[in-house]
C-alpha cells in the first residue's frame, strides 16, 4: 500500500511531460513527479534553509552532509560516489532559502544507488566535528604542531566564500540584498562571510539539521521515465518511515520601507588601480510574491520590455549614458526569494554621480508610463517568454533538473508547481491584457515608481580594503591566540593532527554501492546528419526532436586573416550580432531580432587536428535559433547579419567595447582556473596559442588596452575598419549551412532558403594556417583576489594518438586519488584537479579558490610520485574509467547534441573516431598511466601559470622562476 497520495496528475501537452503531485501522509512531505519519455532520470530533496546570520550555516551543511551517514559511515561519500557512477549530474546547492541534492543518470541501476546515498546524506548525516573543522573553518597553527607559529584559518567554505567575495559583483549583489531585505533571511549571506564563518559552532550546525532537514520540511522532485510509485519505496524505505509530521519553517513578509533607502560600500582593488569610473550604482525594488505566477510573469514582461536588448528604453538609455561604463550586470528580475525585486544600475561610474543615475533611470520609467511602449515591442517580449518556455535544454544542466529547479523556488514558498511547468494559461492572458496600451504604463508605476521599497546602492573602490581586510583577519586571530591556554592550544594541535589522520585514512568504499565496467552501455549514441545542398551551399540537416524549434548556422572556413586583423576576430564576432544591419540601425536589429528568434550569435574558434595538434582548422560560425513559424526570417536574418554587417555606428563599437571589457572584468575571479590553464599551455599548440589571446588573461589585457586608445576616436575608426577588413574577407571564404529541426519541417526549411540569394564567392581566398614557434610558459598574473587559481601543464599528444584515451584516464586517476585529498581536504582548496585536452594536446593541472601556491605546486609533482611508487587498488583505476565514459556518454540537448557532432566532425572527431577513443578508455590498464607520466610528465617540460594578488606574487614569483604580468 501506498504511503503517498495523489493530489493531481495534469498533462503538459506543450512539453510532452505529464506532471503528478503528491502528499506523503504520516509526515506531510511533498512529491513532485513529471513523468516524460526521457531515460535521464532525475531527482533532487530540497529543505526550507533559513540562516538568521552570516555565519553560512546552510552553506556548511550543504557540504558536512556529504561527508559521511549513518548507512554510509565513510568520510567522503558524495565525492566516492561520482567515481563509483555512470551520473550525467551530481551535486549541491545551498540558495538564499533552500539547500538541495540533486542528481541525474541514465542507468538505473545507478540511480538507485545515488537514491539511497543521497537520501541517507541529507536525512542521518553523522555531521562530524572533524568534517565540519575541514568543510566549515578551523584554527590551526601554520606550522600545524607549532604553537609558537601564527594561527590561521582554514576550511573549504571559508575559502570558498573568500574567492566569492573577491568578485565585486558577488559583493554587490549581497549588500543589496542585505538592504532591500533589512528584517528576514535574505538579509544575510546564505553561503558565508568570512568574517562571520568563524562564529558558527558544531553544535550550532547539528542544531541547524535537526530543525530544517525533516521531511515535514522537504519537497522531492523526480523526473523522467521511472514511475513514481518506484521512487515513493525508496523515499519511505530509506526515509520516511523514520519520522512523524510536525510544523513545518516558513519566511515572512518582508517589512515595506515608507521611503527609499540608500547605501554606500566599498570593495578592494590592487593599489596600483585607478579608482576613477569603477564604482557600481543599483537601484532596486522590492515586489510581490514570486508565489504568484501572474506576478511573476507580469514582473518577467516588464523587466524584458524595459532591459531585454538596446533597442529596450531603459537598457539604452544605461548602455549610452556618459554616467558610466556599462549596465549593471544585477540588471533584471530575481525570482529566486519568496517576494521578487528588480534592479537596475550602471557600473563604471563614480560616487557623486549617484543621483544623476538615479534620475537618468526615474526619467526612462515615467518616459514610459507616460507615453507606453510601441505593441511590437511587448509582442517581442511575448515571443521571447514562448521562446524560452518551449526549448528544450540540457547542455549544461540537464533538462529534467531545470524543469524541476524552476519549480522549487515557488512550490517551496506554497505556489502551485504546475502555473510555473505550464505557463500557456498565464500567457494567454498576458497577451490579451498586453492588448491594451496602458498595460506596461500600469505595471511601470505599480510596480516601480509608486513602490516606495526602494534601495540604491553605491559601491566604490577602495586601494586599501584588501589590506585593511587581511590587517583586520590577522589581528582578530592575534587576540585570539594570545587568549588561548595551553590546553586549548594542545587542543588546536591535537584537532590539526587527527584531521590530517582522518584524511589519510583509507575507509572501505565497498560500504557504498555502486556501478562496474559490466554496467557501460555497448555503444555511444551520436547523432548523424545527412547532407543536402541548398542553392549549391553545402547544407547538412540533423532531424531532432526540438519541440518546434529549429536551429540554423552558417560556417565558414577561417579565412587567412592579415596579422593586424586576429587579435580583433573574437571582437568582431562578439560586435557583428549588436550593430546595424543593411538599412537598419543598431536599435531596429536588435528589436527585429527579438521579434523572430531567440538571439543569434558569432564564434571563431581554432582547434588542432585530432592527429597532429600543430595543424590547426579555424572556423567562423554565425547560428541563431527561432520557433518553427519565423524559420524563414531566421535564414533572412542570417545572411543580411553576414552580409550586410555595418560598423559605421562609432559610439555603438564604443559602448560593446567599454561593456565587453566590464563583463571581462568581472569574471576573472569567477573562472580563474580556466584562465590559468590557459594561460599555461599557450606556448604548446596554435589552439592553445589562440585561447590564450582572445579568451584568457592575455585576451583581457588586449580588450583593456584597445578600449582605454578609444580616447583617441581616431583609435575607434581605425577599429571599425579593421573589423570591415574581416567582414570583406568572411564573404570570400567557402561556407556551408546546418540545420536542426523535426524531421518534417526540412523540406519547408529547404524551400525558404532556396529563395534566398547568397552573394557569389569569386575567389574563395587562403585558408588560415598559423605559424607559431612552441615556448615554454612561466608566468604569474595579479588581480585583486583573496585566493589564488594555480596551473602546470605539459606537453603532450593529439587525440588520435594510442596514448590520449590514457592521458585522459590519468587525469581521473589523479584526482580521485590525490589530488582531492590534497589540494581541497588538506589544502583547503575549493577544488582542483588534472586533465587532458585534446585540442591543445595538454595535460594540465590545477586548483581554484586556493589558499595556497607553492604548496599546491608542489603537489602537482607530488601526485606523479605516487601514481609510480603507490600500491594501487584496481578499483581505483575502474572508477577513473567510469569517470570517463560517464562525461563521454553524458547527453546534451537533442539540438546541442546535434551541433557538437557536426562541429566534430568537421574537426575529424567523427562518431567512428570518437567510438574508437571510447573504446580504448576501456582498455587501459594501470601500467598504462605509470608510463604516460614518465614519458610526457617531466619536470624540465613543465608550463607554470598562476593568479594572484600583487603581494603574494611580488616574492614567489621570482623564487618560482615566472615573469610577472598584471591586468
Amino acid at each position: 500500500m501506498s504511503t503517498f497520495t495523489l493530489i493531481r496528475q495534469a498533462p503538459i501537452s506543450s512539453l510532452n511531460i505529464e506532471l503528478e503531485e503528491y502528499h506523503h501522509v504520516a509526515t506531510g512531505a511533498r512529491h513532485l513527479h513529471l513523468s516524460a519519455e526521457d531515460n535521464n532520470n532525475a531527482f533532487l530533496v530540497a529543505f526550507l534553509t533559513v540562516p538568521e546570520d552570516s555565519t553560512g550555516v546552510a552553506h556548511i551543511l550543504e557540504h558536512t552532509s556529504l561527508c559521511g551517514s549513518q548507512r554510509y559511515p565513510v568520510r567522503d561519500p558524495f565525492f566516492m560516489m561520482t567515481r563509483r557512477s555512470l551520473n550525467t549530474f551530481m551535486n549541491a546547492f545551498t540558495s538564499s532559502d533552500w539547500t538541495a541534492y540533486p542528481f541525474a543518470s541514465q542507468n538505473s541501476k545507478d540511480f538507485d544507488n545515488l537514491l539511497q546515498v543521497y537520501l541517507d546524506a541529507t536525512f542521518f548525516p553523522n555531521l562530524d566535528s572533524l568534517d565540519f573543522a575541514q568543510e566549515g573553518h578551523r584554527l590551526e597553527f601554520e606550522t600545524p604542531n607549532a604553537p609558537q607559529s601564527p594561527l590561521v584559518y582554514k576550511g573549504v567554505v571559508f575559502n570558498e566564500m573568500k574567492g566569492a567575495l573577491s568578485s565585486p559583483v558577488q559583493r554587490l549583489w549581497q549588500a543589496v540584498h542585505s538592504h532591500l531585505f533589512p528584517t528576514i533571511t535574505y538579509h544575510y549571506n546564505s553561503g558565508g562571510d568570512p568574517k562571520d564563518i568563524p562564529h558558527l559552532t558544531h553544535a550550532q550546525l547539528r542544531a541547524f539539521h535537526a530543525t530544517h532537514y525533516h521531511p515535514s520540511n522537504a519537497i522531492f522532485m523526480t523526473y523522467g521515465d521511472r514511475p513514481a510509485a518506484g521512487h515513493q519505496r525508496w523515499f519511505e524505505e530509506c526515509a520516511l518511515q523514520h519520522f512523524q509530521k510536525r510544523d513545518c519553517l516558513q519566511i515572512l513578509d518582508e517589512q515595506r520601507y515608507e521611503t527609499p533607502q540608500e547605501a554606500f560600500h566599498y570593495f578592494p582593488i590592487e593599489k596600483n588601480q585607478d579608482v576613477q569610473n569603477k564604482t557600481h550604482i543599483v537601484l532596486a525594488w522590492l515586489l510581490g510574491k514570486s508565489t504568484d505566477i501572474r506576478e511573476v510573469i507580469n514582473a518577467s514582461l516588464l523587466t524584458g520590455v524595459l532591459l531585454d536588448n538596446s533597442a529596450s528604453p531603459l537598457r539604452h538609455a544605461l548602455e549610452t549614458s556618459a554616467l558610466g561604463t556599462a549596465p549593471s550586470p544585477l540588471c533584471g528580475f530575481d525570482d529566486s526569494s519568496r517576494e521578487g525585486s528588480f534592479m537596475c544600475g550602471l557600473e563604471g561610474s563614480n560616487p557623486e554621480q549617484a543621483v544623476a543615475v538615479e534620475k537618468l533611470i526615474f526619467h526612462v520609467l515615467e518616459e514610459v508610463a507616460d507615453k507606453g511602449v510601441p505593441l511590437e515591442m511587448v509582442e517581442s517580449m511575448l515571443h521571447q517568454i514562448e521562446l524560452s518556455q518551449r526549448e528544450i535544454t540540457g547542455d549544461s544542466f540537464p533538462y529534467g533538473l531545470h524543469l524541476l529547479v524552476n519549480t522549487l523556488s515557488p512550490m517551496m514558498h506554497g505556489g502551485d508547481p504546475l502555473a510555473f511547468v505550464d505557463i500557456d494559461p498565464v500567457l494567454s492572458a498576458l497577451r490579451a491584457d498586453c492588448q491594451n496600451p496602458d498595460f506596461i504604463p500600469n505595471l511601470v508605476r505599480d510596480l516601480l515608481l509608486d513602490n516606495p521599497h526602494r534601495v540604491r546602492v553605491v559601491m566604490a573602490p577602495d586601494i586599501n580594503l584588501a589590506a585593511q581586510e587581511v590587517a583586520d583577519e590577522k589581528a582578530q586571530l592575534e587576540g585570539v591566540k594570545a587568549a588561548l591556554s595551553e590546553a586549548e592550544q594542545a587542543k588546536i594541535v591535537e584537532q590539526a593532527a587527527a584531521l590530517d589522520a582522518r584524511q589519510n585514512k583509507c575507509d572501505d568504499p565497498e560500504i557504498l554501492p555502486k556501478v562496474g565496467l559490466e554496467d557501460v552501455a555497448d555503444e555511444l549514441k551520436i547523432p548523424v546528419g545527412s547532407a543536402q545542398a541548398v542553392n549549391g551551399l553545402p547544407a547538412t540537416w540533423f532531424a531532432r526532436g526540438t519541440n518546434g524549434m529549429v536551429y540554423q548556422t552558417l560556417v565558414a572556413d577561417l579565412p587567412d586573416l592579415d596579422t593586424d586583423l586576429l587579435d580583433v576576430l573574437p571582437l568582431f564576432c562578439d560586435c557583428m550580432t549588436e550593430v546595424g544591419c543593411g538599412d537598419k540601425d543598431y536599435r531596429e536589429t536588435a528589436a527585429r531580432q527579438a521579434a523572430v528568434t531567440g538571439g543569434i550569435s558569432a564564434t571563431a574558434s581554432v582547434r588542432g587536428s585530432v592527429s597532429d595538434v600543430q595543424n590547426v582548422r579555424g572556423l567562423f560560425s554565425l547560428s541563431g535559433k527561432a520557433l518553427a513559424r519565423h524559420q524563414a526570417d531566421l535564414g533572412i536574418l542570417l545572411r543580411e547579419t553576414l552580409e550586410q554587417v555595418r560598423f559605421d555606428e562609432l559610439p555603438r563599437l564604443r559602448e560593446l567595447i567599454a561593456q565587453l571589457r566590464a563583463h571581462s572584468d568581472n569574471s576573472v575571479t569567477a573562472r580563474g582556473h580556466h584562465l590559468v590553464m590557459s594561460a599555461c599551455s599557450h606556448g604548446m599548440s596554435p589552439a592553445g596559442h589562440f585561447s590564450h589571446r582572445w579568451h584568457g588573461l592575455a585576451g583581457l589585457k588586449s580588450l583593456k588596452a584597445l578600449d582605454d586608445s578609444f580616447v583617441d576616436e581616431d583609435n575607434l575608426k581605425a577599429f571599425a575598419v579593421k573589423l570591415e577588413r574581416i567582414r570583406d574577407q568572411l564573404l570570400e571564404a567557402p561556407r556551408q549551412l546546418l540545420v536542426v529541426s523535426e524531421a518534417e519541417r526540412h523540406d519547408e526549411i529547404a524551400e525558404s532558403f532556396a529563395k534566398l540569394h547568397w552573394r557569389t564567392i569569386k575567389s574563395g581566398g587562403e585558408p588560415f594556417i598559423p605559424s607559431m614557434e612552441n615556448f615554454v610558459v612561466k608566468n604569474s598574473w595579479s588581480t585583486s583576489t583573496q585566493v589564488n587559481f594555480c596551473a602546470k601543464a605539459f606537453p603532450t599528444v593529439a587525440p588520435s594518438h594510442a596514448d590520449a584515451p590514457v592521458l585522459t584516464v590519468l587525469g581521473h586517476f589523479l584526482q580521485n586519488g590525490f589530488l582531492h585529498r590534497a589540494l581541497r581536504e588538506q589544502g583547503g582548496a575549493y577544488g582542483g584537479g588534472a586533465n587532458y585536452d585534446g585540442s591543445s594536446g595538454a595535460f594540465r593541472f590545477y586548483s581554484y579558490r586556493d589558499p595556497r601556491l607553492l604548496e599546491t605546486l608542489a603537489d602537482f609533482d607530488r601526485s606523479l610520485s605516487w601514481l609510480q611508487d603507490g600500491k594501487h587498488d584496481k578499483r581505483v583505476l575502474e572508477e577513473a574509467i567510469l569517470g570517463v565514459i560517464s562525461r563521454i556518454d553524458r547527453p546534451g540537448s537533442p539540438a546541442g547534441e546535434a551541433i557538437t557532432s557536426f562541429f566534430n566532425s568537421l574537426n575529424g572527431r567523427t562518431p567512428s573516431v570518437l567510438r574508437e577513443f571510447r573504446h580504448r578508455v576501456l582498455q587501459v590498464k594501470l601500467e598504462d598511466l605509470q608510463r604516460v607520466a614518465v614519458s610526457y610528465l617531466q619536470p624540465d617540460k613543465a608550463h607554470v601559470a598562476v593568479l594572484s594578488n600583487a603581494k603574494i606574487l611580488g616574492d614567489l614569483s621570482s623564487r618560482l622562476g615566472l615573469e610577472q604580468r598584471a591586468l
